[in-house]
């Protein structure tokens, strides 16, 4: 081997460490707050409803964002963006961390959201560049290895930094990842060339309001009442008039923000259903865990974490499993599984109770690892197969897009329906006790632990009731599979898009 091919691998080694450093750490933050969730809640003094705004604040602002990034590295050079991303990621996670009350956190995490945005789709891009296309599969199955550490190692780091330290560390956790990715690509990334390029401002704007008025309606309408609130009704109304002129501009301007030309091909608009469904039940079991286990559960962080983490090897699995299989089987059988195996995993989770031991949430979580990492890969594939080539960049970015809203969305929902099933169930569990009816060894009974007693049950109620909603939509939507397709990918065709 020569000197220059020597030179040439070396430089490549450290484009490649340091790309993944900057998607480990986004791919971290996906996972690692969730379990310190219960924490932030109690030193910010916030309802768990408002705790979602934590989690959705983050998902909203990157869903906006992520459309942007893509026109601002052609403006400007992708290496200069995705620089800047780094440091403000890394920053807005230093201030995530020294936030003092609730509406700072959140306007911190919108911050980290909007810089972060464009780390998971640039890393791609510049792994793909870095190396021949002969090694495109390969990098992308390393890169699509690494970002699957972050669900797995993310709640194990987080309860043990949460637990030894304080819940401000696991936004602190990203500095070192920042500044180690940050002087790599400034050493060893050539820029790109600009692409001066139009961009529909105009469509931008109204689905940046229509996502953003929806998702406020949602996250304030529990505690506003809903429709007895003007608040409320002045956002749906925003909201209402933002898609409406974003649906009218996507079918009348010559070059609109969303190509309708995208929803013309059969699989990628069954595949775009799927993602949003996918980015409901994903997320928003993670939303629901850590509280349950360690609120109901009494499990101190670490345990949560370690409790949680399976549910990330079941995915690194199934990724493992889908990539031997590649096209020696029907790739919508391999959806189909991962939709049947998520479902019995729900429908396990719709049975747990106040008094089981770890053994039920540890194979729940297996097996909906494995069951979403069966279907997410072949599912990111598959809806890009038949799609034009000149519509893949728009198309990823709406993919996205769509489990993202999906997942904003799904959290939202399920929050608010625990609250107020918890509520419901407390009012019918309560009717049935009083403080005249029983004794305890002869005792009056203890009022004050009975009501306690009586509000775990109401929400473990709550929790099966989510989780037994989400069953009912992955049943629902198995039927879709029957709409796609099972077409071999064009030449070209992008790799899977994993966040």
């Amino acid at each position: 081997m020569s000197t220059s091919e020597t030179r040439q691998k070396g430089q490549r080694a450290f484009i490649t460490i340091s790309v993944m450093l900057a998607s480990i750490m986004q791919a971290l933050d996906t996972t690692i707050a969730n379990v310190a969730l219960p924490h932030i809640q109690g030193s910010l003094s916030a309802t768990q409803e408002q705790m979602s705004w934590v989690l959705t604040s983050y998902i909203v602002s990157v869903a906006i964002m992520m459309p942007l990034s893509g026109w601002l590295a052609g403006q400007f050079g992708r290496r200069k963006i995705f620089m800047i991303s780094i440091v403000g990621f890394t920053l807005s996670s230093v201030l995530c961390g020294v936030a003092q009350t609730l509406p700072q956190m959140v306007a911190f995490r919108i911050l980290q959201g909007l810089s972060g945005a464009a780390l998971i789709p640039m890393s791609q891009a510049i792994l793909l560049d870095n190396n021949p296309p002969e090694r495109h599969g390969r990098a992308m199955a390393m890169w699509a290895m690494g970002i699957t550490i972050g669900p797995i190692a993310g709640p194990v780091l987080g309860g043990w930094l949460t637990d030894d330290y304080s819940w401000r560390w696991v936004f602190y956790i990203n500095v070192p990842f920042g500044i180690l990715s940050l002087l790599g690509i400034w050493s060893f990334v050539p820029e790109t060339l600009k692409r001066r390029t139009p961009f529909d401002f105009f469509g931008f704007i109204t689905l940046s309001l229509f996502i953003g008025a929806l998702q406020i309606m949602l996250d304030r309408g529990q505690i506003q009442d809903w429709f007895s609130s003007t608040e409320i009704w002045i956002e749906t109304i925003i909201a209402g008039v933002a898609f409406y002129l974003l649906a009218v501009h996507t079918a009348t301007a010559r070059e609109p923000f969303i190509n309708p030309a995208l929803f013309k091909d059969r699989n990628f608009s069954t595949g775009t259903a799927f993602i949003f469904f996918v980015g409901i039940i994903l997320f928003a079991t993670l939303a629901l865990l850590p509280p349950l286990l360690q609120e109901l559960l009494n499990y101190p962080v670490s345990t949560a974490g370690w409790v949680t983490a399976p549910r990330g090897l079941g995915t690194w699995i199934a990724m493992v499993l889908v990539g031997r299989l590649g096209n020696k089987i029907d790739i919508r059988l391999v959806i189909g599984t991962g939709f049947v195996l998520t479902a019995i995993s729900l429908w396990q989770m719709t049975g747990f109770y106040l008094q089981m031991d770890r053994e039920p949430v540890v194979v729940a979580g297996i097996v909906q690892g494995f069951g979403m990492g069966l279907a997410y890969l072949p599912l990111a594939t598959v809806s890009f197969t038949t799609l034009a080539p000149h519509l893949r960049n728009e198309g990823t970015a709406v993919f996205n897009l769509l489990r993202n809203v999906g997942s904003s969305i799904g959290i939202s929902v399920v929050q608010f329906l625990f609250v107020r099933n918890t509520q419901i169930m407390h009012s019918r569990l309560a009717e049935h006790v009083t403080q005249y009816g029983s004794k305890l060894n002869g005792a009056p009974l203890d009022m004050a632990a009975v009501n306690g007693s009586i509000t775990k049950q109401a929400a473990m109620i709550a929790y099966n009731n989510d989780f037994q909603l989400m069953l009912i939509l992955t049943i629902a939507v198995m039927p879709l599979i029957l709409l796609m397709r099972n077409s071999k990918p064009k030449p070209g065709a992008p790799p899977a898009q994993v966040e």
